[in-house]
């Protein structure tokens, strides 16, 4: 429950005395969350609409609603029956059997969840399951074919233009200029007509200097609001009236520099952290739920580190680990999963977010500041959301950290590391920071909790999550 109590208190819901029985209110609560823990959706999205039709404290009625958006939400990630899933692996011509299936249940290959009695599987568990199946029993084949794709040849001989560029140094280098139309669509008549549609659209922050000269170039909204660069998500604030049976658009174009960076390893001059600093301090401490030092990541944490106690090594260390141990698949929608490091540990998987969470709980817990950062990256023609991370190194700065990338396909051992001290031209920075305030504030809560990547949208009945809108990202590169 700890999660849940967490989650609401992160996003401005906080439970507060209710004019009529408290208790009895309180008692509803508590079998909501029970039945969200137990895939019970149907009785709980009863208990919820009596609790908000007959409750009047807004504070409980906003918890019912947001328990009941979080069921909701994961019944569209586990959407597919067992029949869909044999369909599926059909069609994608996997040789498999009844005894096939259920061991790869087991193993928590494809992953499923029990809702009201029904076995559901998340939408894409099969192409999650040939991931693993990859990573796990075809080595040799996947790593082969990895190091022969042209996308990862071209990362390959840009990072290495980065090292080269660099001469030692540590300053940005290699800047490519990116011009951005960003479009998120309304579905049409998801809003009522003539009622306002907020939408909060990412925008590229300026207080880093891997990212410079950035350029409002149009607005779909003569009135907009830009937050200030210091929020820890940037972004540019539109609203507009639903219109009936059309879709309502908003958009934006942007331009920036973006630079590579590069640490050698062999050249950063390390001191002992200073544990009074700043940094030190705000930088090695939880941010429950998802940057925590539970039991297991402690265990983790020690078991790779061992007696190192040279932060460079220790991260070093960790980055070799989840190259070898945890491979890319597909996510759940972060906002379902209650403790992301404990996922990634338990099921020895997970996208570049959530290796990123463990990543930093492991990090901090081993008191090395860790600051999280997104937004996108964007080289031709794999251009996608993305996650990373700062690490603080003293009398260095902060050192981007990239484990999507993972150990470099190259006998040279800079390029092979590259990502574990450098970060490419091809990135779109839009946070400094995980689950901060948007601004002007949201109403009602977030389609996604910590992150901001696509945007957010609401209206007065209630926030718009990912399945009543699409997105768009067209990249001109100058």
């Amino acid at each position: 429950m700890k999660y849940l109590f967490t989650l609401l208190l992160t996003t401005g819901i906080i439970l507060q005395g209710c004019n009529y029985t408290r208790r009895d209110y309180t008692d509803i609560l508590s079998r909501i969350e029970t039945n969200l823990e137990n895939g019970d959706f149907n009785e709980l999205y009863n208990l919820a609409d009596s609790l908000i039709n007959n409750c009047r404290e807004e504070d409980l009625v906003r918890k019912a609603d947001s328990l009941s958006e979080i069921a909701r939400r994961t019944e569209i990630e586990f959407s597919l029956t067992k029949e869909d899933i044999v369909s599926e692996l059909k069609n994608n011509k996997v040789d498999f059997n009844a005894g096939d299936i259920e061991n790869w249940e087991k193993k928590g290959w494809l992953e499923f969840r029990i809702i009201n009695g029904n076995k559901k599987y998340f939408s894409r568990a099969v192409s999650n399951l040939g991931l693993l199946y990859s990573f796990y029993n075809d080595r040799a084949s996947r790593d082969s074919s990895i190091a022969a794709d042209s996308r990862i040849i071209f990362r390959r001989n840009h990072t290495s233009d980065i090292i080269r560029a660099s001469k030692g140094k540590t300053d940005p280098v290699l800047p490519q200029e990116i011009e951005i139309l960003y479009t998120l669509t309304v579905k049409p008549d998801v809003v009522p007509d003539g009622e306002t549609v907020r939408c909060w659209l990412p925008f590229p922050k300026e207080n880093d200097p891997r990212q410079t000269e950035v350029y409002l170039l149009a607005v779909s909204n003569e009135d907009f609001i830009l937050s200030p660069d210091s929020m820890t998500h940037r972004t540019i604030y539109l609203e507009q009236k639903a219109k009936a049976g059309e879709p309502v658009i908003f958009s934006i174009a942007f331009s920036y520099k973006s630079y590579g960076q590069y640490f050698d390893p062999d050249l950063m001059r390390k001191r002992p952290y200073n544990r009074n600093s700043e940094i030190f301090k705000k930088y090695t401490v939880e941010e429950p739920p998802q940057i925590c030092f539970t039991d297991n990541v402690k265990r983790l944490a020690d078991s790779i580190a061992g007696t190192e106690e040279d932060p460079v090594r220790i991260v070093n260390k960790i980055f070799y680990w989840f190259n070898e141990n945890i491979p890319w698949t597909s996510a759940l929608e972060y906002s379902i999963i209650p403790d992301i490091p404990d996922y990634v540990i338990r099921n020895r998987r997970g996208d570049c977010g959530m290796q990123t969470f463990l990543l930093m709980s492991m990090l901090r817990y081993k008191g090395i500041p860790v600051k999280w950062q997104s937004g996108w990256m964007v080289p031709p023609g794999a251009e996608n959301l993305h996650d990373w991370c700062e690490v603080w190194y003293e009398g260095v700065g902060w050192v981007p950290v990239d484990l999507y990338h993972n150990l470099q396909y190259s006998k040279n051992q800079k390029i092979k590391e590259f990502y574990i001290s450098g970060i490419d031209s091809y990135r779109l920075i839009i946070n400094d920071g995980i689950a901060g305030k948007l601004y002007p504030e949201k109403h009602f809560l977030r389609s996604e909790f910590y992150d901001f990547q696509r945007g957010e949208v609401e209206w007065d009945g209630g926030n718009l999550y990912f399945d009543k809108w699409d997105y768009s990202i067209k990249i001109n590169y100058k």
